[in-house]
């Protein structure tokens, strides 16, 4: 077994990697960027070397820095985590050829699978059955709108070394098809340096089925079950969950079993994922599921794998790396319970999911189920790179206790001022349709109205009410110490009010009067000021800004009068209109990129575009007025 191991990624998964191998005795090495220099990853490792600016085409994607940095520690393998350089087989070579001990699959399997289109013609010939679509050579944009009307809309674009949902983008009318295309190729470019696309047959209910498969360097190859991972937005997983729900044993046969021919077809060692879609419009069929792609890496989702097998997976691939076979026959990998994870992004649900950067002033996960995560309280939380500042986890004997212990568990995430998912997740979890087992891709977008945060209740707005009632009172005593000391959590006291007392606040910029409870009853809301006329109380995963009285100041501008604003930092990747146009209500103006997504800023009403104040390649600052739309709202 190698001694030192340096992780050639970031956040909570290499923080991830760092705890099992400090646990086999493993000198554990960082890399990070310099918006990453006061990262946890870099505070948990045993030794950390810079490699570059923010940009990850400048640090964590440049292969000669971290074999650089490999070298100068005298690091003797590399686990490239997820995303990044974690399927490049060139990088695989490398990193070989220098001596190293990849912790990963050979180049050659990376190779084969990383392109969706050659993994697919090689499933079809391992007896792999495959979704329909057109995965060809020829790039031609008027010839890739031919195969999709022969295919038959809706279909999906999607890059061919894609990952993660980017470079994906569904089209249902012929007239959106070059659009849709541009943007797969844009992002396909921008993520993984290629623009190439395949075309697929869009599944009208569709499930992701996924198998976490393991091969060795002896010639084994072993399933550990499936997972479902059907609960997702624009093509990103949010809550992962394992076994599949409604998936028979015969089913589950028939996946696993495709599952491991496809890995013993490119002759796979270490970890890896083969993903499947399910037609889910008549229940989960085995003749309804087809090959998607294979992750030739360790997944996200990976801790709902670990909690049913009882099996750390980062152990299994540092051994198989070092040349070890798999610990486990097929026969005695067990499958135990349910277990559930919820991915909890730095994103605004209530401002179309916009990723939201920052400091984390106030940081508080439940301490009683399992967290990963690469972040902390005081940290930041950076434009550059994804969005997912932690995972929640929990193992339970049914899916339905799962799934309550996962919904209290979103409950008590408390952030601020980053915006997170949490509450937004909470309400999936507790959703009739989910609890029953009916989810597909589609829920998010067909259930949207029902998964909205629910305002701040009654008794929240009491005990905030109070809070700033009773500094007002303190406040006008010289000399006394503020009642913001040591405040951190759920405050459990309510001191000398006066029964039907009415405090004036501003909650999310509506004033409200509240009427305040008496004197014995207490407080039970988890608070934090901020100053003395200034809370955010935290209630089922949201945080509720409380002021007792409105103060001015700007904040990111709507488009109601026009005005398109960028919503984040980010550059400028596309403006498809320019000053002088008709535009329609919702159509595209400008394309933003941020923290690795592209975001459409589109019109708020019909009219002229006045203006465009930006250039494909800018890079523009928060709330920078981007183009102006002239015309009468509607």
């Amino acid at each position: 077994m190698f001694k030192s191991v340096l992780v050639a990624n970031r956040g909570e998964i290499a923080c991830r990697v760092f705890r099992t191998a400090r646990r086999m005795g493993i000198r554990t090495i960082a890399v990070y960027s310099e918006a990453d220099a006061k990262a946890l990853h870099v505070r948990e490792a045993d030794e950390a070397v810079l490699i570059g600016p923010a940009p990850a085409r400048e640090s964590y994607l440049d292969a000669a820095k971290v074999l650089a940095a490999a070298k100068q520690t005298g690091a003797e393998a590399i686990h490239p985590g997820y995303g990044f350089l974690s399927e490049n087989a060139d990088f695989a070579e490398a990193v070989m050829a220098a001596g190293l001990v990849w912790i990963g699959p050979p180049p050659a399997a990376i190779r084969a699978m990383g392109l969706k289109d050659a993994a697919k013609k090689l499933m079809i010939e391992a007896g792999v059955p495959v979704t329909p679509g057109y995965q060809g050579e020829n790039q031609d944009a008027a010839y890739l709108a031919e195969q999709a009307a022969g295919i038959g809309y809706p279909v999906l674009i999607k890059a061919v070394a894609g990952g993660g949902g980017k470079g994906m983008r569904k089209v249902d009318r012929a007239e959106d098809f070059a659009d849709g295309l541009a943007s797969a190729q844009r992002e396909g470019q921008s993520s993984f340096g290629d623009p190439r696309v395949l075309i697929e047959s869009y599944i009208t209910r569709p499930r992701h089925i996924e198998v976490q498969i393991f091969g060795d360097s002896h010639g084994t190859v072993v399933h550990l079950h499936e997972r479902d991972c059907s609960l997702q937005r624009r093509h990103q997983k949010v809550i992962e969950e394992a076994p599949a729900p409604g998936m028979d044993q015969a089913t589950r046969d028939a996946v696993t079993a495709a599952a491991v021919r496809a890995a013993q077809a490119v002759n796979y060692e270490g970890a890896g994922t083969i993903e499947f879609i399910a037609d889910a419009s008549d229940g989960l069929k085995a003749d309804r599921i087809w090959f998607m792609e294979m992750n030739t890496r360790l997944q996200v989702e990976h801790p709902v794998t670990e909690a049913i097998t009882g099996v750390d997976l980062v152990e299994w691939q540092f051994r198989v790396a070092a040349g070890e076979p798999i610990p486990l026959k097929q026969a005695d990998i067990p499958l135990n319970g349910w277990a559930m994870e919820a991915r909890l992004y730095a994103e605004d649900p209530a401002n179309g999911f916009l990723p939201s950067i920052g400091k984390l002033e106030h940081f508080v996960l439940p301490d009683d189920v399992r967290i990963d995560t690469g972040v902390y309280e005081g940290g930041e939380v950076s434009q550059f790179y994804d969005p997912m500042i932690a995972k929640l986890i929990v193992h339970a004997d049914t899916r339905e206790e799962a799934a309550g212990r996962l919904a209290v568990a979103a409950s008590e995430v408390e952030v601020w001022p980053v915006k997170t998912n949490a509450a937004f997740v909470m309400k999936c979890l507790d959703h009739p349709r989910f609890i029953s087992g009916d989810v597909d891709t589609g829920f998010i977008a067909a259930e949207e109205a029902d998964l909205a945060a629910e305002p701040l209740s009654d008794m929240g707005r009491e005990d905030a009410a109070y809070r700033l009632r009773q500094f007002a009172a303190t406040e006008d005593d010289a000399g006394v110490g503020s009642p913001w000391d040591n405040l951190s959590g759920t405050v459990g006291f309510r001191a000398n009010a006066s029964a039907q007392s009415i405090q004036s606040v501003v909650i999310g910029g509506v004033s409200e009067s509240i009427r305040m409870l008496d004197e014995d009853d207490h407080l039970m809301t988890s608070l934090i000021g901020l100053s003395s006329s200034h809370v955010v109380a935290f209630e089922n995963g949201s945080a509720f800004e409380i002021r007792s009285f409105a103060k001015p100041g700007a904040g990111h501008g709507t488009a109601s009068d026009g005005s398109l604003r960028a919503p984040m930092p980010g550059k400028i990747v596309a403006t498809p209109a320019k000053a002088g146009d008709i535009v329609t209500k919702g159509q595209s103006i400008i394309v933003l990129e941020a923290m690795k997504m592209e975001h459409a800023l589109v019109a708020p009403f019909d009219g002229e575009v006045g203006a465009v104040n930006a250039a494909v390649g800018d890079q523009v600052g928060a709330d920078t007025v981007l183009a102006l739309i002239q015309g009468t709202q509607t």
